[in-house]
């Protein structure tokens, strides 16, 4: 039997819905709720039964761990082991907001489920209004993922986890259009120079501005660690239902393998920059002006989202730089596409 799911908008009897929300957290089942980069999932991070509906709701493999969300600096000693001066640094500067630090995790707190076994923990403040408001009045820790079906590109409004998630999940906290758009920054402190496990609105610059070297390996030696110490490090994701090729953000190059595919027999859609506006693709999404990263990354999983409505049997988006924020967007159109590149 599904569940019924219920909506309900945050800023109409506000106290109300969190007052709800907190209810059936409280009772062990589960909430989606927005965050300043996307829809979160969320349940009761000490609660295993409650982190494993999680999992049933998304189709996603038990040995992915979670994010733990919190709703204050202070809460994070009562999950960690050891609080380095450097996570005390990356607190102070980059909290809340998008910003997840693998910490070692203190032992029989979280549920399992929520580590998938490991001896480390991701935790991080969100920077959202709404999502801050429900876990100081939860008083206690979310164990949160994207609000999406395993594989799918992450939900930036409430409609995209209704839509995924209809009938698996109670209730939905509408708290609008997200910010960012993309999943926060993942950065492993047990580690010596830090790593980059999942790039995000916080970047490599921004960390190394204040904190000093930080690695961020490819996609290929992240492909080498066999163990994901975080979400997003293993397993496909982001992906429409149509396969995805990454191209050149060239009109020529783009224009050219429109026509091949067409000629083909294929229908094409095409997510790339406003001025290819006049492309002969049979669907056109803009993903911003050239060059607006954050504009790319606030509209790119609304972008892949809408392929899905449409006929189109290939996607064509156009990459960009990995500098700043682009690195967060390569790394999802890398993963929605698998790695493959269209070549005429």
């Amino acid at each position: 039997m599904k569940t019924v799911c219920k909506v309900v908008d945050s800023n109409v009897n506000s106290q109300i819905n969190y007052t709800q929300a907190v209810d059936i957290l409280n009772a062990g089942e589960i909430v989606a709720f927005p965050t300043e980069t996307v829809y979160g999932l969320g349940a009761v991070a000490t609660n295993d039964l409650a982190v494993k509906k999680i999992f049933e709701a998304k189709g996603r493999p038990s040995d992915n761990p979670l994010i733990v969300h919190i709703g204050t600096k202070e809460e994070v000693a009562l999950y960690v082991a050891d609080i380095s001066e450097v996570a005390k640094q990356c607190m102070d500067l980059f909290w809340p907001g998008p910003l997840t630090l693998i910490m070692p995790v203190k032992p029989n707190v979280l549920a399992q489920s929520v580590t998938a076994g490991l001896s480390t923990v991701g935790i991080r403040m969100p920077n959202h209004p709404v999502a801050l408001a429900l876990l100081q009045q939860l008083k206690k820790p979310l164990a949160a993922p994207s609000a999406n079906r395993s594989g799918k590109p992450s939900p930036t409004e409430a409609v995209h986890v209704k839509d995924d998630l209809d009938g698996y999940i109670p209730y939905i906290l509408d708290g609008g259009s997200t910010g960012i758009g993309l999943e926060s920054t993942v950065l492993d402190i047990t580690q010596e120079p830090p790593v980059i496990l999942r790039p995000g609105g916080i970047t490599k610059e921004m960390l190394e501005a204040k904190i000093g070297p930080v690695i961020q390996p490819t996609q290929i030696e992240q492909k080498l660690d066999i163990i994901p110490k975080a979400p997003g490090m293993k397993y496909t994701h982001y992906a429409p239902n149509a396969p995805v090729f990454l191209i050149a953000c060239c009109e020529e190059t783009v224009n050219k393998a429109v026509r091949q595919l067409q000629h083909e027999g294929h229908s094409v859609a095409l997510l790339a920059p406003t001025h290819f506006h006049m492309s002969k693709a049979d669907f056109y999404f803009s993903v911003g002006e050239a060059g607006s990263q954050k504009e790319m990354g606030a509209t790119l999983y609304n972008a892949l989202r809408a392929c899905d409505k449409t006929t189109a049997t290939i996607i064509l988006a156009t990459a960009t730089s990995t500098e700043g924020v682009g690195a967060a967007i390569m790394n999802r159109l890398e993963k929605a596409s698998g790695g493959k590149w269209y070549s005429a």
